[in-house]
């Protein structure tokens, strides 16, 4: 995991996810997902280079049953944006950059 990804929890969801006052991309994977692998140096990419301005955060959906049920989290990966405490925007599936950044900045 990159240096600039928060690894997400249950326990600290709400406090780096709900609470942060920055918008979060939130990047739901699994270690046995394939194309969670294919997602992950994109992820990692928009850590580094958004520093400040988001943060990114990973939640192992095998480790995180609770915050992966709440939600509604059925296929890997899936990305979800908050902002405010919200989930403003969501992406299933492998993607590009500016489909996530566009997410991001919507």
């Amino acid at each position: 995991m990159a240096g600039n990804v928060i690894e997400i929890t249950d326990e600290n969801f709400e406090s780096e996810v709900l609470n942060s006052s920055t918008p979060v991309l939130v990047d739901f994977t699994a270690t046995w997902c394939g194309p969670c692998k294919m997602l992950a140096p994109i992820v990692d990419k928009i850590a580094n280079e958004f520093t400040g301005k988001y943060k990114v955060a990973k939640v192992d959906i095998d480790d995180c049953p609770t915050v992966t049920q709440k939600f509604g989290v059925r296929g890997v990966p899936t990305v979800m944006v908050f902002k405010d405490g919200k989930a403003t925007g969501q992406h299933v599936g492998v993607t590009n950059k500016e489909t996530l950044v566009k997410l991001l900045e919507g």
